[in-house]
């Protein structure tokens, strides 16, 4: 167990190695609680979401959910986050734990017009089951079709009879499913999970498995690939930027990088000599300092070592290869397409 976001969480539960594959090849249930929620309602909630995010959320039918970016008035991140459509004139926000306080601040500082902010994060737990089949396991336990849930949909209905929202999202690279329902019934529907996947053989996962899963699918981590300093155009995250709708907090910002064209963006490497690249460590060619790693790590799915950074524009051509200083030594790494890993659609 370590502190993550004000919480304890379990790096692991079997082994990292086991959880990933768990998932990749049959299901892992991860204890996501520590995220959190954010509620707008009234009749300015569309309004306030549409100042606030990158995304438009004003496209969005109820039931549905879209990624996008928190800004600041500079283009940089507040938070990654998703946007839930539960009505017309509410919608939730699913933040990171890290920087629940920090938006709420942030949101309750900017909001405008008629709406109701309500942080819901102490009150809500959030179970996910993710891999090839986790439908199987969750819908003995759920009237909802399951099935009829697209990816980045969402349904209330019961599961094990405690009401919920269950959505298709993901942060693996994987299917499946996440359940929001009242912390007091998270811990009955965590064991019976446990026992519903058994058989099809779901592990529960930790923070290790989780990172690496999420590495290989290239789904950025706040604190590391995204934050304050990097814009969200130069994450590669342009497709959550919507210009066309309008003002929102970091347009003006983002027009004008947009306009005069990047200098760095975030990019993807595999290590071609032996070592594995972590957070920090300096990425140079020709002995020159050119960047800095943000994640990396093992590829338990690829059998390859992996990693992010961010490269000058002019540095960061596909196929391209750059030197990762491992213990001061450099060893050679290549510029290569992600996401590393995508599923196979049925």
């Amino acid at each position: 167990m370590v502190p993550f976001g004000g919480w304890d969480m379990p790096v692991q539960y079997s082994g990292i190695l086991e959880e990933h594959r768990a998932v990749r090849e049959a299901a892992g249930l991860f204890d996501i609680s520590h995220m959190g929620e954010i509620e707008f309602r009234g009749p300015d909630a569309l309004a306030a979401v549409q100042r606030l995010v990158t995304s438009d959320a004003s496209k969005l039918q109820v039931g549905q959910v879209q990624y996008a970016a928190l800004c600041y008035d500079n283009g940089t991140f507040v938070d990654d986050l998703t946007v839930y459509k539960v009505a017309d004139d509410h919608f939730m926000l699913t933040v990171n734990a890290s920087n629940i306080v920090k938006d709420d601040a942030w949101i309750r500082d900017h909001v405008r017009g008629r709406v109701e902010v309500r942080n819901i994060s102490d009150e809500t737990a959030l179970l996910a089951l993710q891999g090839p089949k986790a439908q199987q396991i969750l819908q003995p336990l759920t009237p909802v079709d399951l099935s009829q849930i697209k990816y980045y949909w969402f349904r209330p209905g019961k599961v094990l009879d405690a009401e919920a929202l269950i959505s298709r999202t993901g942060y693996t690279g994987e299917d499946g499913f996440e359940i929001y329902l009242s912390g007091a019934r998270a811990e009955a529907l965590w064991r019976r999970l446990q026992e519903a996947g058994k058989r099809s053989g779901m592990l529960p996962v930790g923070l290790g498995a989780r990172d690496t899963l999420r590495l290989e699918a290239k789904m950025a981590l706040y604190g590391n690939d995204i934050d304050d300093r990097h814009t969200v155009l130069e994450a590669d995250l342009g497709w959550v930027v919507k210009f066309e709708k309008g003002d929102f907090i970091g347009r003006t910002a983002l027009e004008k990088q947009r306009a005069a064209g990047l200098t760095r963006k975030l990019v993807g490497f595999e290590m071609v000599g032996r070592g594995i690249a972590r957070s920090h460590y300096k990425i140079v060619r020709d002995g020159r300092e050119i960047g800095e790693v943000t994640s990396g790590g093992p590829s338990p799915t690829l059998g390859k070592n992996i990693g992010l950074g961010y490269l000058p524009l002019e540095q960061a051509a596909i196929g391209s290869e750059v030197d990762i200083l491992i213990r001061k030594e450099p060893v050679r790494a290549r510029i290569v397409p992600t996401p590393f890993y995508k599923r196979k659609r049925k």
